[in-house]
């Protein structure tokens, strides 16, 4: 789970350094991403080449454009078409079986969702040592840095946003996928300022009668019930995710402080990263 926190809270913001506290919460986002999982095996379209190769299957290598302790990011090109697509590069050889198992649910569910507002998978390569996932590529960047460089959103604005993301969870909802860990972070924008939602390494099936248990995602957007250590049965923490969520937009801050996750219970919480169910 990621602990990072985004933006301040509403009783930590001021008029007057508010973008300084936004921007100074940057540096640790590689480490908070760095443990993010996957899911469902694929083994469709096997390639051999390394991550310093120029070319991954029909791609071209053009930078990085995100790192963590396990996987890179990087931007590439369709040789054919000209298309730019993210490529995550995953050392399997790094992670132990059950982040492997989680690693690829999360391809299986991603698979699995055509929706306009979220980030889609095209391919995924897959060597021994190394997974390759392309997917769509969201050039305008995450709604965090969004927030950071501009403040709050605009009521209009806001409104339109919060409609493609309640679209996307609806739809996974209605596909019996809950995900977990939205928040600003996970909230990309494509060139035409459309919301992408994506990490979806917490995601997980869920079914009516068959509760969940694991506590995670980001404490921050996390529904009470996960502090309380309750079982859930899936929607409904994605729903209060969309609340705080929300509320971050037309603020430019988060509703709960450091002092109010204290008392909910998540300072003497253990994250179930490597449990999670």
């Amino acid at each position: 789970m990621s602990s990072r926190s985004a933006l301040p809270s509403g009783n930590d913001r001021s008029t007057g350094d508010h973008h300084a506290s936004l921007g100074a919460s940057r540096s640790d986002k590689a480490t908070s991403q760095s443990s993010r999982s996957l899911g469902a095996r694929c083994r469709n379209s096997i390639a051999s080449c390394s991550d310093e190769q120029p070319h991954i299957g029909n791609y071209r290598l053009l930078k990085t454009i995100g790192k963590g302790n396990f996987a890179k990011v990087k931007l590439a090109r369709h040789i054919l078409t000209g298309k730019e697509v993210a490529i995550k590069i995953i050392d399997k050889t790094q992670l132990n079986p059950t982040s492997l198992q989680k690693l690829f649910r999360e391809v299986r569910i991603m698979k699995g969702l055509n929706h306009p507002n979220i980030v889609q998978l095209f391919e995924v390569i897959e060597t021994d040592k190394t997974l390759y996932l392309i997917m769509e590529y969201a050039s305008g960047g995450e709604v965090f840095d969004y927030l950071v460089s501009h403040g709050r959103m605009k009521e209009v604005e806001a409104r339109a946003k919060f409609r493609q993301i309640v679209s996307a969870v609806h739809y996974c909802h209605t596909k019996n996928i809950v995900h977990r860990d939205l928040k600003a972070e996970n909230l990309l924008l494509d060139a035409d300022a459309n919301i992408k939602i994506a990490d979806f390494g917490f995601s997980n099936e869920f079914t009516l009668g068959n509760k969940l248990d694991t506590f995670c995602g980001s404490p921050p957007y996390a529904a009470p019930e996960l502090f309380q250590g309750k079982k859930y049965d899936g929607p409904e923490v994605d729903v209060w995710s969309l609340g705080v969520i929300l509320y971050t937009l037309v603020s430019g801050s988060l509703p709960f402080d450091g002092q109010n996750l204290k008392a909910s219970g998540w300072e003497g919480r253990r994250y179930a990263e490597e449990n999670q169910g």
